[in-house]
C-alpha cells in the first residue's frame, strides 16, 4: 500500500489529450464523468488522501501462458481472468481495511474502489510509491512486476504521503515491439482501439476485419506486453485462493468452449470477470480464434453449427472464420 494526495493535474492533461485523440474508442465512460476522474475530491467530497493498494493475481499452478499462445487449438484467456472477479475480492478487502482504520482512530469518511469508478488508478498508485507507469501504460513495481490488481480508499484523513517511485524502464521497449496489433503507438501511449483487450472485452460490435488475424487464439484479453517485460521476472504468484484457475480456462480448447450454450456460459462463469462480456461476444471471440487456427474439418463443422445463430454479430464472425478456414485449406 501507499498514500498520495489528490493533486493529479499532470495526469489530467494527459487524460484529456488521450480522449481528444479518440484513443478510448467506444469506452464512453472514460469521458462521461468530466474531471471527476482526475479530481478525487470532486468524486468523493472531503477526500484529502488516497490509499492505493495492490494485490498479486498471477494464478499458481497454471499452464505456461507462452505454451498456450503457441497452441493454436487452445484458448488464451488473460491471466487476471482465470479466477474469481477481482472487483469483489479487492473491494471487500479494502472495505475491511477501512473499517479497521475506523476502529483504531474513530469515524472517518471514505469510499473504496477497484476499477469500479472514474479513478486514475495507475496515476494514484505511482504517486503513492507503488511503482511507475511502464511504457505499456501499466504500473510496474521492481519487486513484483505488473501481475497485480489495484484498488483505492478515498479518505478524509490527512495521512502522511509517500514518495513516488522513479521510472525504471530505461531504453527497453520490449512491450512496444511485441504488441500483436501495435496498439502501443509510443512509449506510455496506448491506442485502445487496437488493443486486443479492448477488442475482445470492451468492444460490443464487430471486430475490425484487418485486426482479426492478429488476435491469434486470444479470446479474452491479452498479456503479451506483460509476458515480455523484464520486470516480471520478479513477479509473485497470487496468495489468495480466489485467483486460482477455474473451469480449466488456463489451457481450455477452443472447440470445447465454442460448444457452450448461453446457460453453460452463465453457470460456469458465475463469479468470473469474463461473464460481463456475455455469451454473444464470447462466441464472437472464439469464432475469430477458430478462423485463425490451422484448417481442419472439425473446426469447419463446429463453425457450421453457429452459422444461423440469432446474433448478427456471431453470424458475421463465424462466416469470416469459415472463409479463413476454407481459404487456407489445401486442394484435395
Amino acid at each position: 500500500m501507499g498514500i498520495a494526495d489528490g493533486e493529479l493535474s499532470a495526469a489530467e492533461a494527459g487524460l484529456q489529450a488521450w480522449l481528444d485523440r479518440g484513443f478510448h474508442g467506444e469506452m464512453d465512460y472514460m469521458a462521461a464523468h468530466g474531471l471527476k476522474r482526475s479530481r478525487p475530491a470532486d468524486l468523493v467530497p472531503g477526500t484529502v488522501r488516497i490509499i492505493s493498494a495492490r494485490l498479486d493475481y498471477f494464478p499458481p499452478a497454471s499452464a505456461d501462458p507462452r505454451s498456450v499462445l503457441a497452441d493454436a487449438a487452445a484458448a488464451y484467456v488473460s491471466r487476471y481472468a482465470l479466477g474469481r472477479d477481482y472487483h469483489k475480492v479487492l473491494r471487500g478487502r479494502l472495505q475491511t481495511l477501512a473499517e479497521r482504520i475506523g476502529s483504531e482512530i474513530g469515524e472517518h469518511r471514505y469510499r473504496v474502489f477497484s476499477d469500479s469508478a472514474p479513478v486514475l488508478e495507475v496515476a494514484l498508485a505511482a504517486k503513492s510509491g507503488l511503482g511507475w507507469r511502464g511504457k505499456h501504460t501499466l504500473l510496474l513495481n521492481r519487486q513484483h512486476g505488473s501481475w497485480f490488481f489495484l484498488g483505492e480508499i478515498y479518505t478524509d484523513l490527512p495521512l502522511p504521503v509517500d514518495l513516488p517511485e522513479t521510472d525504471h524502464c530505461g531504453t527497453c521497449q520490449a512491450c512496444i515491439d511485441v504488441c500483436p496489433t501495435q496498439a502501443i503507438i509510443a512509449p506510455y501511449s496506448l491506442d485502445a482501439r487496437r488493443c486486443i483487450s479492448y477488442l475482445t472485452i470492451e468492444l460490443k460490435g464487430s471486430i475490425p476485419p484487418d485486426l482479426r488475424p492478429l488476435l491469434g487464439n486470444r479470446i479474452y484479453g491479452c498479456d503479451d506486453c506483460q509476458l515480455v517485460c523484464p520486470w516480471n521476472r520478479f513477479a509473485q504468484t497470487a496468495s489468495l485462493p480466489d485467483f486460482s484457475v477455474r473451469n480449466g480456462l488456463d489451457s481450455a480448447r477452443l472447440l470445447d468452449l465454442f460448444t457452450w450454450s448461453e446457460t453453460d456460459f452463465n453457470d460456469r462463469l458465475a463469479g468470473s470477470p469474463i461473464r460481463r462480456i456475455g455469451h454473444e461476444r464470447w462466441l464472437r471471440n472464439i469464432a475469430v480464434a477458430l478462423g485463425n487456427a490451422p484448417p481442419s474439418p472439425e473446426i469447419r463443422t463446429a463453425l457450421g453449427t453457429r452459422l444461423n445463430h440469432p446474433s448478427a454479430i456471431v453470424r458475421e464472425h463465424v462466416a469470416w472464420a469459415l472463409a479463413q478456414q476454407q481459404a487456407d485449406t489445401p486442394p484435395a
